[in-house]
């Protein structure tokens, strides 16, 4: 007895299916670029005009065209002239100490306070979590007034720890967040392979559990000074023409008429600013991206 079988009749692609796919990610393609350019251009449309503003005449600052028609440095000069009223180079310095010293309080506060929240289960352990985040959510402005009063009293307004402690409180909860995350997603097992081999626990976090957290620690530190820098309102209140930041500074400028406000030298000022924190995010832009997205995947 003999059994036949059919094959079933193969079928060929439809062709206009097989051009639909093809056209799909090309669409797919031009949509994603299309909204990375907008966003790009969106992001660096102020900073561009900010550039070219400080490098027009002053006669020209509110030309319309998007180049400088004749190009000047004449106001980096005159932001950067010592003898204005304003001492820039000064405001400089300043922002560069008071940033330094919140980023490296917040930064040693903050590892060892991310490490305690997720290495340990202890009671009012979510309590003091949800301390920290209020605290991040603590409107700036209710600040200004009893923070002049208090520093005011014990003789700080204008020094520079009137400047860094708060900028401490609102950098911590950053800080703390950023690399409780992150040390959440480490390998314990690590750790407990160096106790093992005969390490305290403060020799197995330096010497194991520290290096694996550097990128994080370098983004956090990033993320802290940038935020400590862009900081104004309280550093209007509490400083001094002596101790005051890049962004009083900014504000304090004043040109030849005390009634025009000196827009390209303030531009200018910006972009002095501006220049070597983008050439810093840029050139460590690496261990930024791996540091903001370590610990969010789970192996």
């Amino acid at each position: 007895m003999t059994v036949t079988t059919t094959e079933a009749p193969r079928t060929e692609p439809d062709p206009v299916q097989v051009r639909k796919v093809p056209m799909k990610r090309r669409l797919s393609t031009v949509g994603t670029y299309a909204g990375v350019a907008l966003i790009v251009v969106w992001g660096l449309a102020p900073c561009y005009w900010m550039v070219v503003t400080a490098l027009r005449d002053p006669s020209e600052t509110f030309s319309t065209t998007l180049w400088p028609s004749n190009p000047t440095l004449q106001n980096f000069a005159d932001a950067l002239d010592p003898d204005a009223k304003v001492n820039f180079s000064r405001a400089l310095l300043n922002s560069v100490i008071i940033a330094g010293a919140t980023t490296a309080v917040a930064l040693l506060l903050g590892v060892f306070t991310a490490y305690a929240l997720s290495r340990f289960d202890f009671r009012g352990k979510y309590f003091v979590t949800g301390i920290i985040l209020g605290a991040s959510m603590f409107p700036v402005v209710a600040l200004v007034t009893p923070l002049f009063q208090l520093f005011t009293d014990i003789g700080w307004i204008g020094k520079y720890q009137a400047l860094i402690i708060p900028n401490i409180s609102f950098v911590l909860p950053l800080t703390i967040y950023t690399l409780t995350s992150f040390f959440s997603e480490l390998p314990w097992e690590l750790e407990e392979a160096a106790r093992m081999d005969g390490a305290t626990r403060g020799q197995a976090f330096r010497l194991v559990m520290l290096p694996l957290a550097a990128p994080a620690l370098f983004t956090t530190a990033i993320l802290a000074f940038i935020a400590t820098v862009n900081e104004y309102l309280l550093m209007s209140q509490l400083s001094n023409e002596s101790t005051a930041p890049v962004t009083v500074a900014m504000a304090r400028f004043t040109g030849t008429d005390p009634y025009v406000t000196p827009y390209a030298s303030i531009m200018a000022g910006g972009t002095l600013v501006m220049v070597p924190l983008v050439v810093m995010v840029l050139i460590f832009q690496r261990r930024i991206i791996s540091g903001l997205t370590a610990g969010g995947v789970k192996s």
